[in-house]
């Protein structure tokens, strides 16, 4: 049986909440993120992108691209509530969700609750019903495979569906620049850039041995899904181990001082996404990689789950400083937290 998977996510959801909640932010560019120095965009209305403004953005940047901007302090025991309203809707539907974070999730419609056995038709059900208990907008994507599924969702982006069928999956995948394709970031795509891979049919062209052996398991999941080969079941217990960010530099980096500058960005990026997944937890890990590819770490584990951007900055700063700052060029640098826990977290905001 053809699976019928939906991707749905809300638009620019806290940005959306907040413009909901205070009329006078209606139709004018907001930006919800932190207002102090080290501030980021943790996400931005539809009136504020077409200055270039996008989530993990410093919030000073923002600023110059658009003096109008309105900046708001993020609520996210407001988004929780919010995000619990979307999944009862979803729960009416199917058993089978699997949340990725507060405003994004699969769904397995193959066999629905209730409603038509069209994905099609429980997809339009779902946007609307979710309109109705939110008042918020929401898009979705519906496909056969979860990859197909998150892409169409991004295609109908604001406030639409979009369905891609078996037929046109694949000349869809071959138009599709690599960059637009999930999980991959800009050092992937510079990478397969480099193979002379460009689009969705470069990929297709290339033999998936060629390509994990030039990108390991990056490449084999990329020459399936450019197949339209995803099996991968939505997993409603799914458990999330760790959430981290990293970067690949333009051009190697080396010293502490200069080192701490770009671990600034990524401590106020992983405070983001821990919050965006409402959790926290116990060990945080740097990983460095050299300029010879050479990958080291550095955990350590505390007694209180950490989440905030300054106390992620203040210990990754001395996890890098432990035993000492790398003396060799430094090409990536990454944080992570593990040892998760949801329960009993305090949602202080750590953008301030």
């Amino acid at each position: 049986m053809l699976r019928k998977i939906l991707h749905v996510d809300m638009d620019a959801f806290y940005a959306s909440v907040e413009q909901r909640d205070d009329p006078a932010l209606r139709g004018r560019p907001v930006a919800v993120g932190g207002r102090g120095g080290r501030g980021v965009v943790a996400a931005a209305s539809y009136e504020a992108r077409p200055f270039g403004i996008s989530s993990a953005m410093p919030m000073a940047w923002a600023r110059r691209r658009c003096p109008d901007l309105v900046v708001v302090a993020p609520r996210f025991d407001v988004y929780k509530e919010v995000s619990a309203q979307v999944r009862e809707v979803f729960g009416r539907y199917t058993d089978l969700v699997e949340p990725l974070s507060l405003d994004e999730a699969y769904l397995d419609v193959t066999e629905p609750l209730d409603g038509p056995a069209s994905g099609t038709l429980v997809a339009r059900r779902i946007r609307a019903e979710v309109r109705e208990a939110t008042g918020l907008a929401c898009s979705a994507g519906v496909s056969f495979g979860k990859f197909l599924a998150k892409t169409a969702s991004g295609l109908a982006k604001p406030d639409g569906l979009r369905v891609i069928t078996p037929d046109e999956a694949p000349a869809l995948v071959a138009a599709l620049p690599v960059e637009d394709f999930h999980g991959v970031g800009p050092a992937t795509a510079a990478r397969l850039r480099a193979l002379g891979i460009r689009t969705g049919a470069d990929l297709q062209a290339r033999s998936e041995a060629e390509l994990r052996a030039a990108l390991g398991k990056t490449g084999g999941w990329l020459a399936r899904v450019a197949r339209c080969d995803d099996a991968r079941p939505v997993r409603p217990d799914r458990v999330r181990k760790s959430v981290g960010v990293e970067r690949t530099f333009a051009h190697d980096v080396s010293g502490a001082d200069a080192l701490l500058e770009r671990l600034a960005p990524l401590a106020a990026e992983l405070a983001r996404r821990l919050d965006r997944h409402g959790t926290a937890g116990r060990t945080l890990t740097l990983k460095l990689k050299s300029a010879d590819f050479e990958i080291t770490s550095r955990s350590a584990t505390f007694a209180a789950p950490v989440w905030a951007e300054a106390d992620l900055l203040d210990r990754g700063a001395a996890l890098l400083h432990r035993p000492a700052p790398p003396a060799e060029p430094v090409r990536l640098l990454g944080l992570t937290v593990s040892g998760l826990i949801s329960e009993g977290r305090q949602l202080v905001l750590p953008f301030d």
